[in-house]
């Protein structure tokens, strides 16, 4: 249950960073275009964390081959 509200977390940080960047293609003013690059960079980073808060948990449950 957990890992799919992450990964529903993930898809969102995903759009968002999508919505971001096409925004970045537009004409836009200097103080628009920094705060944007700012949203696009935290964005970035929360589904840099929200990965490694997923993948963590995988990584310590044993291989089913005993591997």
């Amino acid at each position: 249950m957990i890992i799919r509200e992450h990964l529903v977390r993930l898809r969102t940080h995903r759009n968002n960073v999508q919505r971001y960047r096409g925004l970045l293609e537009t004409s836009l003013a200097d103080f628009e275009r920094r705060f944007i690059e700012k949203r696009l960079s935290e964005e970035q980073l929360a589904i840099e964390n929200l990965a490694a808060r997923i993948a963590a948990p995988l990584n310590t449950q044993p291989h089913p081959h005993g591997a």
